[in-house]
């Protein structure tokens, strides 16, 4: 009996190891929605996991999933590191629900004075508070000054609710990648 524990003990413990290594590697090929699906399937078993919690994370950041990222700010307090990207993580995701909020309900963000990241949300945040009081609109178009061949849409989809934020990047004229955001 006890050997027939260990085995499953040992089989179980291999397992989870495969699912940290195909997170890592989909992470690695910048794969972040599977990494994030993955992680998600598997989110229970790992939940005091930092180095885990943070591979998970990313991959929903990077893969526009940051509502995922709700409960890991939560969990990522055992390490200096991860308590870092827990900020990160949620400096994002208030970005967010405040920039859905001024543009589904007018909310004026003019006041606001977050700290800022590399991520794309954050960019566009930055670039909404810096037109200050200002009549709503149907979108908002934003060059990048750092590279004045990139540039930005943002809008609403209000085909169905909940609205989507939609981020559009484009490079020149051609569009590069779209972020949708709930």
């Amino acid at each position: 009996m006890k050997i027939s524990l260990y085995i499953i003990l040992f089989l179980v413990t291999l397992l989870q190891a495969d699912i940290k290594k195909d997170m890592f590697n989909f992470y690695e090929n910048k794969k972040y929605e599977k990494v994030c699906n993955l992680g998600f399937s598997h989110f229970n078993q790992y939940t005091r996991d930092q180095d885990f919690l943070m591979l998970y994370s990313f991959g929903c950041l990077y893969s526009d999933n940051i509502d995922r990222l709700t409960i890991p700010i939560g969990m990522l307090k055992y390490t200096k590191e991860a308590r870092k990207n827990a900020a990160y993580f949620a400096a994002i995701l208030l970005q967010k629900k405040l920039l859905y909020t001024a543009l589904v309900d007018h909310y004026q963000l003019d006041s606001y004075k977050l700290p800022t990241t590399d991520y794309i949300l954050s960019k566009i945040f930055d670039y909404y508070t810096a037109l200050g009081k200002h009549t709503p609109r149907n979108f908002y178009l934003f060059d990048d000054p750092d590279n004045p061949k990139l540039n930005y849409k943002l809008y609403l989809q209000k085909s169905s609710k909940p609205y989507k934020m939609i981020i559009e990047e484009y490079y020149d004229t051609t569009l590069v990648k779209k972020h949708i955001y709930w």
